[in-house]
């Protein structure tokens, strides 16, 4: 779950940007936020979701120290790098291999700050155009 300032915003970001399906969302009123489930290939079970929370009135999070990345397999970070470019994304580190490795990996940041990991795995095939097919 991430924590967002701006739910569209970040909606936007991992639908437009990232090439993931909005899921499903949900408003509670009571409790004064709304949440949206944002993933690849239809999410739970197949595929991991991430959770994006919006709660009213609050624009901003700190990031703290306990929050390192998230990490998605991509056929080709080079051209994930390029169609996350091409959509507005911000790419903080150009792919390429990881220092002391050989696996390419990239990383990006999303408008709320936080960080993913782009680790190329050529065997994921997929039809999700950041994944590459």
């Amino acid at each position: 779950m991430l924590r967002v300032g701006n739910l569209q915003r970040a909606i936007d970001f991992y639908t437009q940007v990232l090439g993931m399906q909005l899921l499903r969302t949900s408003e509670n009123p009571e409790y004064k936020y709304s949440l949206a489930f944002v993933g690849y290939e239809g999410g739970n079970p197949g595929q991991a979701e991430i959770e994006l929370t919006w709660n009213w009135g609050t624009t901003e999070y700190e990031m703290g120290t306990a929050y390192g990345h998230i990490a998605i397999g991509v056929p080709d970070a080079y051209t994930a790098c390029e169609k996350i470019k091409a959509a507005g994304g911000k790419v903080t580190r150009e792919a390429g291999p990881v220092k002391g490795g050989t696996t390419v990996i990239a990383f990006v940041t999303d408008p709320d700050g936080y960080k993913i990991e782009l680790i190329q795995r050529p065997s994921e095939a997929s039809a999700d155009p950041l994944r590459g097919a």
